[in-house]
């Protein structure tokens, strides 16, 4: 009798110690889960300082092929084109994107933006409804590529804002041989306004956000094949869903994919025509900092346009010096 009792508490013992065992296996992979999941903290890596994260920046610069330049005399003034929207617009005076890059870079500045524009057109074919298509992107382009204005004038004439006009005009009057440099920087706009991302179908279709960058830079690339054209990208912002609450850039899809979505797409367009671009949406104003640089949901304050021209003066004028104050109109 006693030897059963023996074995019977050998056997509940057994029991209790597996049990035991299996919660402690399962405790320890639910802990493990739970710090992997949180990653490791920055102080408990080795060298890191704050602000350390993991995200490779999609910079891609490329040189202009010196065939491009046979022929062409240069003056020896470095002179930009910059072409865009509110990132170039918004700030016409010493603290703009425009005059921000001519004091980092030595050279001069020319600001041709349109304030409330996208790279893509609404409409397929130009409507007097919409006015805002004659200064999107490819419209703009192909202005300058082919010296006609008139439409570019003539809408700039029913626009409330004053700065339509003159904008216009200089553009007409500016002489792109002696433009060295272009460039292009739109902010979330096309996203914000749902325009489609991209036409497989339809590569250079100018009412897709790639399709307009493409038609465009392939203008001014057979008008003017000296000039390097370089796509500054979009930065994070926010949309605003029907309630007025902020939508995050990079999580909500309006229909054509998120900003890192446009992000790739706007990269590979670069590629395709290739002209140099410099991502802003990981190497300067993103999800984490963005507080710091905007004033709203998408624009930027003066500290966010210095950063962005700071790192269009790194990526392409890393000798340049910062004292330059030659800015043109």
């Amino acid at each position: 009798m006693c030897k059963n009792e023996e074995k019977n508490g050998f056997h509940v013992n057994l029991n209790l110690i597996l049990l035991v065992v299996i919660v402690l296996v399962i405790g320890f992979s639910a802990y493990r889960l739970y710090r992997w999941n949180k990653g490791t903290p920055p102080e408990e890596i080795p060298d890191a300082e704050a602000g350390d994260f993991d995200i490779e920046v999609l910079d891609n610069l490329i040189p202009l092929a010196p065939d491009k330049r046979e022929g062409y005399v240069d003056d020896g003034v470095t002179t930009i084109l910059c072409l865009g929207d509110d990132p170039f617009s918004l700030e016409l005076g010493e603290n703009g994107l425009a005059q921000q890059i001519a004091k980092k870079t030595g050279a001069t500045v020319y600001n041709g933006s349109f304030t409330g524009t996208t790279m893509a057109a609404q409409f397929a074919s130009y409507n007097d409804g919409y006015i805002l298509d004659a200064f999107s992107f490819s419209y703009v382009a192909k202005s300058l590529a082919s010296g006609d204005f008139d439409l570019m004038k003539t809408a700039a004439s029913y626009s409330y804002d004053e700065n339509f006009a003159k904008t216009a005009q200089m553009l007409s009057e500016l002489d792109m041989n002696n433009v060295d440099m272009i460039c292009v920087m739109y902010d979330g706009s096309d996203y914000v306004n749902k325009r489609p991302c991209d036409d497989p179908n339809a590569p250079y279709a100018e009412i897709t956000y790639t399709g307009a960058l493409r038609a465009g830079v392939k203008a001014i690339q057979e008008a003017y094949p000296h000039i390097r054209i370089v796509v500054m990208s979009h930065t994070f912002c926010h949309s605003i869903d029907e309630n007025g609450n902020f939508q995050n850039g990079d999580r909500a899809d309006l229909g054509h994919g998120t900003l890192s979505h446009y992000l790739q797409k706007e990269l590979d367009a670069t590629m395709d025509v290739s002209v140099s671009f410099i991502d802003n949406f990981y190497g300067s104003v993103n999800e984490d900092n963005y507080l710091d640089y905007m004033t709203d949901y998408i624009h930027f304050n003066d500290a966010g346009r210095e950063l962005l021209a700071q790192r269009f003066a790194d990526c392409l004028f890393p000798s340049a010096g910062s004292n330059s104050t030659d800015v043109a109109p």
